[in-house]
């Protein structure tokens, strides 16, 4: 099996920041890589949400399976889209994953970021 950075993508994107791991050892990000990171997390989750909702109603295992792919395809396309490579995004979510300060940083960054609804 071929690694994608999509799947890479979707996979992370989906899964919760672990909760007590030590030992983790991450590289300083820089406020401006977070801010970036967060303004294409925020981006890819719009898309996740919208294919989430039509992989959920589509019945057909085939047409399932396209609908995964056209939406790790869109995730790849937000995140180029973005100031940072997919590769940093990755890197970053990861991280994000395995350091609580780390998350909570992000987290701060995607409050600060997420347009206010009125």
């Amino acid at each position: 099996m071929v690694f994608s950075p999509a799947a890479a993508l979707a996979q992370a994107q989906q899964t919760q920041p672990a909760q007590g791991q030590t030992g983790a050892t991450s590289a300083p990000v820089s406020e401006e890589k977070l801010e970036a990171f967060a303004v294409a997390y925020l981006q890819v989750d719009k898309v996740r949400q919208e294919y989430s909702a039509k992989i959920g109603a589509e019945t057909d295992a085939s047409a399932k399976e396209k609908l995964q792919t056209e939406a790790n395809q869109q995730m790849v396309k937000a995140v180029e889209a973005s100031p940072i490579s997919v590769e940093e995004y990755t890197s970053i979510l990861t991280a994000a994953q395995n350091d609580p300060a780390l998350a909570n940083k992000v987290q701060e960054k995607l409050q600060t970021s997420q347009p206010t609804q009125q």
